[in-house]
């Protein structure tokens, strides 16, 4: 993945979470991933695989692609 890819899927992540008013913890229990692993996605320190991707889609409500737009 390029880099603007990447910042494009942190920022969509936490656009959407800040939209449904959830916390970093909140969105990760629902997404069943650890908080860290979200966080870091956030900063942009890792990137989540399409599996993680869609888990955390799911979380928000949303089409996975929309992360990605």
């Amino acid at each position: 993945m390029t880099n603007s890819t990447i910042t494009l899927i942190r920022s969509n992540i936490k656009k959407y979470r800040n939209e449904k008013n959830l916390s970093q913890e909140q969105l990760s229990e629902m997404a069943g991933i650890s908080c860290d692993y979200l966080s870091e996605i956030e900063r942009g320190k890792k990137v989540p695989s399409i599996k993680r991707l869609c888990m955390i889609a799911d979380a928000l409500e949303i089409d996975a692609y929309l992360l990605l737009k």
